[in-house]
């Protein structure tokens, strides 16, 4: 049966989704853009601030559910702009050090809010 998962820790849903949602073996993230739980949204900073934001709110609801970044199977990364791949991924390295899940990352045309990634899960519960 589905259940949504809600933390204070990482930036409320702003529309109609919840943070995750999971079947109680796997989690599915929504996609965690750089805004702060507070509400700041860092869209002017570097994409490695911007990175590092998005994949702190990643963890927190990760925690939320119990689980740890090494539980992660699936990451997607979402970018306006592929010339960024490699200073996000200097910082992406940094959360999945031992054992990386997959991984896609995407160019896109736009992403809500102007910012220059979004970076979505899916955990193993298990």
């Amino acid at each position: 049966m589905k259940r949504v998962t809600e933390t204070d820790d990482a930036p409320a849903a702003v529309g109609a989704y919840s943070q995750a949602a999971t079947d109680g073996s796997l989690l599915f993230t929504a996609g965690q853009i750089p805004l702060t739980p507070d509400g700041d949204l860092l869209d002017d900073e570097p994409i490695e601030a911007q990175t590092e934001q998005a994949l702190d709110n990643l963890v927190a609801i990760l925690e939320a559910e119990g689980v740890d970044p090494v539980d992660v199977l699936k990451v997607t990364v979402f970018l306006d702009d592929i010339d960024d791949f490699e200073a996000m991924n200097e910082t992406y390295a940094g959360y999945f050090d031992d054992e990386p899940p997959a991984r896609s990352a995407i160019e896109v045309g736009a992403l809500p809010k102007g910012v220059g990634v979004e970076i979505e899960a899916v955990a193993s519960l298990e």
